[in-house]
């Protein structure tokens, strides 16, 4: 049996692990990058891992100032209202489109996605965070529209750094059970075929989403450093 990673170069490799680390807040918004570090702890040299850093620092999140001096791209908030509008109208869009088009399976994908959800709150932390990412991509995918779920899961990737963010603030403690309940709803609008209704749920549900403390806690955060 011929292994997946057989043709995956080892910049593939360092760019999807740098990418993870990043994302996940494991290489936190500021860090340095110790590049020789990295690549032994990678395994490979430090050819691959500057070709991973080109490829990241073209998206957004590593900042190079300097051969030497590479950083996690900050965070703030002009970001995170950019993604934020984005998805508003996108993840609308795809609801709209799986009510049309879902299959009997894109029904069940979804029914067990949504049947292993738990609150999005610190209590829950990252089990909570993947199976809600789990269902939003089940939802997209029965929209069968592949631009847009290309789309759509980048910028998720994008926010992720931005729900952890909320996840901290005093919201990421409250229990979320709307969150919950609308995601339940979602699925019934769907699988009845009642798009215009699944489309304005998941604009609200977005409207209320942690990323939307997050970029009020970041405004804040920025106007008491220039005020």
């Amino acid at each position: 049996m011929t292994s997946p990673n057989l043709f995956v170069s080892k910049s593939d490799l360092a760019y999807a692990e740098l990418r993870s680390r990043i994302l996940t807040g494991i290489l936190p918004a500021g860090a340095r990058l110790a590049q020789y570090d990295l690549a032994e702890s990678l395994s490979m040299s430090i050819t691959p891992l500057r070709e991973a850093i080109r490829r990241l620092s073209s998206e957004g999140l590593l900042t190079v100032e300097t051969h030497r001096d590479v950083r996690v791209s900050a965070m703030n908030s002009e970001e995170a209202r950019q993604l934020f509008e984005v998805r508003l109208s996108l993840d609308p869009t795809a609801a709209e489109l799986a009510a049309l088009r879902r299959t009997d399976e894109d029904i069940a994908t979804m029914r067990a996605a949504v049947g292993r959800l738990l609150p999005v709150t610190r209590q829950w932390g990252e089990e909570a965070l993947t199976a809600h990412r789990a269902f939003h991509q089940a939802l997209y995918r029965a929209s069968h529209n592949d631009v847009l779920v290309k789309l759509l899961d980048d910028l998720w990737d994008k926010s992720d750094r931005y729900r952890r963010l909320g996840l901290e603030l005093p919201p990421g403690d409250e229990p979320r059970t709307r969150d919950l309940q609308e995601h339940h709803q979602l699925v019934d609008l769907v699988e009845d075929g009642r798009g215009v209704e699944a489309g304005r749920l998941m604009r609200e549900h977005i409207t209320h989403s942690l990323t939307a403390t997050a970029i009020s806690a970041l405004e804040d955060r920025e106007g008491a450093r220039t005020g």
